[in-house]
């Protein structure tokens, strides 16, 4: 179930709302739709609030999609087209502090309380994309490890097979050995 399909008054999951957050231009966001269906308004009345407080919305709060962008995000979870009763602008994305200050101009008791769990989602991701970096991180290490300690066991054979050959004699035998033809 999506933050769209949520019905009104029912809590969400921090599972379902980090479905809701997509990866655009290098940043997470939630479409301007997943915000107005978890704060619980339509989205034009989202929108029509964003506008109106233009201001607060700086360019790394919210983000207009191009149509390119749109088509491929329409993609990914089967929105109607524009010719068949579906969207006539180009949705909005919001990054974190977008949606927080989305639902600072709804005022809405659900806006309010959604936001919480927004910010739980972002946080989530951003914790599990840091883990993903630390183990990325320990991997490496531990391939340079393997890496030194593979020279060193490969250094350890030869020098134990150095020590097992047998001596290569050069020269005359050590200590006292009987020799008959000299008598």
């Amino acid at each position: 179930m999506t933050a769209r399909s949520q019905a009104p008054g029912t809590p969400v999951s921090i599972d379902t709302l980090a479905q809701t957050i997509h990866l655009v231009r290098g940043h997470k966001v939630m479409l301007d739709a997943d915000l107005a269906a978890l704060y619980g308004v339509q989205t034009k009345r989202l929108n029509e609030q964003v506008r109106r407080n233009a201001e607060r919305f700086p360019a790394d709060f919210m983000l207009q999609l191009t149509a390119t962008e749109t088509a491929a995000l329409r993609s990914q979870f089967a929105t109607s087209n524009a010719g068949r009763g579906g969207r006539r602008y180009l949705p909005l994305a919001f990054t974190e502090h977008g949606a927080l200050m989305a639902a600072t101009v709804l005022s809405s008791p659900r806006a309010i309380d959604m936001s919480v769990f927004v910010v739980r989602a972002f946080v989530q991701l951003r914790e599990l994309l840091g883990s993903t970096h630390e183990l990325a991180a320990k991997l490496d290490e531990l391939e340079r490890r393997l890496a030194t300690h593979d020279q060193a066991i490969a250094g350890l054979i030869d020098a134990i097979r150095a020590l097992t050959a047998a001596p290569v004699r050069t020269g005359r035998p050590i200590g006292f050995t009987a020799d008959l033809s000299r008598r």
